[in-house]
C-alpha cells in the first residue's frame, strides 16, 4: 500500500490571519475510550471511565479562560454517562469536534488489521459510512453538528477531505508535521509545516512540531538523516543539536515545551496546537500518566506552559474562534512566509 504523502501548500492556500486575531494556541482533547497501549487494538475496548475526571481537568483549564477542542470518539458519543458529564462542559468556548477511531466505529465492514485502523487506508465509501455514523452520534448526544476533525491514529488518506467537506467539516486537525507513520501503513507528514492551509475548502490546522537546538535549521531533513544512523537521534539530542518536540504534555519535558513554545512564535506560527489523551487525567489508561505523581507532573507541565504563552502574549482560542478567524482571512499566504519542511 503507497503511504498518503501530503505535500507542502502553495503559498496562495495558507491561511493569512486577520491582524486582529494576533497569536493564538489551541487545546485539543482527544477524548477517548481506554485501552492497552501495549496490546493490538480490539473492537470491544469500550469502557469510558476516565471521562469521569474531565469536568474537574475542564475547571482548571477554565480558570486560565481556556477553551477546550473536545474531539469525541465513537465509544464516548454513544456511552450516556459520558453524554451527561461533557455535555454541561460546552462553554465558554468549549466545543466537541469529531475524532474516528475506526476499529470501534461502525460499519464494521473491514478486517481488524494495523493498515485499517488508519481511516484514510478504507474504501472511500466505508471511510463515508464511518464519519457519517460518527458525526450523526455526536449531532444526537450534543444538540450541535460537529465541524473540525481529527483521524485517529493521524490516518487521513486522498479521499478524506472531500468526504469531509460533504459532512459540513471545516477544520481538519490530523496532520503531524515532521511525523511518519508510513511504516505502520499510515500517513507521512514528513514535508509539512505548522502553518494552517486550506485544502478543498477545510482549514487544515497541523498539530504544532518543532525543531529544536543548534542544528535546528536542518529540520526534517537532518532527523530523517539521524534516523538512519543508530542512535543519531538520541546523540543529537543529549548534543542539544536537533530534537523533535510535539507541543503535547504526553512525553515531552515541560522545559523542552517551553523552547519548542518560543522557536514556534519566533518562527511566526500564528496558531499553536496543543494535544493530549482524555484518558491522561486518570492514572493508569496512558503510559504518560501511571500514577498520581506523574498527574501531579502532568498539570505542572500545564502550570508552566500557560504561564509562558501568558508572558508572549499568545492567547487561547476555541474551534468556534479558528474556523471564523480563517474565513475572516485572506486567502494569500504573508509575504516571503514558506511552508517549513
Amino acid at each position: 500500500m503507497t503511504a498518503f504523502r501530503p505535500q507542502p501548500p502553495a503559498a496562495g492556500d495558507l491561511v493569512a490571519w486577520p491582524d486582529a486575531f494576533g497569536t493564538r494556541f489551541v487545546v485539543f482533547v482527544d477524548t477517548e475510550e481506554e485501552f492497552d497501549w501495549g496490546r493490538p487494538l480490539a473492537r470491544e475496548n469500550r469502557s469510558v471511565e476516565a471521562i469521569a475526571a474531565l469536568p474537574k481537568a475542564h475547571r482548571r483549564f477554565a480558570a486560565n479562560h481556556v477553551p477546550l477542542a473536545l474531539m469525541v470518539d465513537h465509544p464516548v458519543a454513544t456511552d450516556p454517562r459520558a453524554i451527561d458529564l461533557i455535555g454541561p462542559l460546552l462553554t465558554g468556548g468549549t466545543l466537541v469536534g469529531t475524532q474516528l477511531h475506526p476499529w470501534v466505529n461502525p460499519p464494521f465492514d473491514e478486517q481488524l488489521t494495523p493498515a485499517n485502523s488508519f481511516a484514510g487506508n478504507l474504501p472511500r465509501a466505508l471511510e463515508a459510512a464511518k464519519m457519517a455514523a460518527l458525526t450523526d452520534a455526536i449531532e444526537q448526544a450534543f444538540g450541535r453538528r460537529p465541524t473540525a476533525y481529527r483521524a485517529g491514529r493521524y490516518g487521513l488518506g486522498p479521499a478524506s477531505f472531500d468526504l469531509l467537506a460533504s459532512l459540513g467539516y471545516r477544520l481538519d486537525s490530523s496532520m503531524r508535521p515532521g511525523f511518519d507513520y508510513a511504516a505502520e501503513g499510515g500517513p507521512d507528514f514528513s514535508a509539512l509545516g505548522n502553518h494552517a492551509f486550506r485544502v478543498g475548502g477545510i482549514v487544515e490546522l497541523p498539530l504544532t512540531t518543532v525543531f529544536t537546538g543548534a542544528a535546528r535549521s536542518g529540520g526534517m531533513r537532518l532527523y530523517q538523516m539521524a534516523g538512519s544512523i543508530p542512535k543519531g537521534r538520541g546523540v543529537l539530542a543529549r548534543a542539544r543539536l536537533l530534537q523533535r518536540i510535539p507541543l503535547t504534555p504526553e512525553g515531552i519535558p515541560v522545559a523542552e515545551a517551553v523552547e519548542a513554545i518560543r522557536v514556534a512564535v519566533g518562527e511566526g506560527v500564528r496558531v499553536l496546537s496543543f494535544a493530549f489523551h482524555s484518558p491522561s487525567l486518570a492514572p493508569g489508561h496512558t503510559p504518560y500518566v501511571k500514577d498520581d505523581a506523574d498527574l501531579r507532573l502532568f498539570w505542572a507541565w500545564w502550570d508552566r506552559v500557560l504561564a509562558e504563552l501568558a508572558r508572549l502574549g499568545v492567547t487561547p482560542a476555541g474551534l468556534d474562534d479558528l474556523v471564523e478567524s480563517a474565513d475572516r482571512a485572506v486567502l494569500v499566504g504573508p509575504a516571503g512566509l514558506e511552508p517549513a519542511t
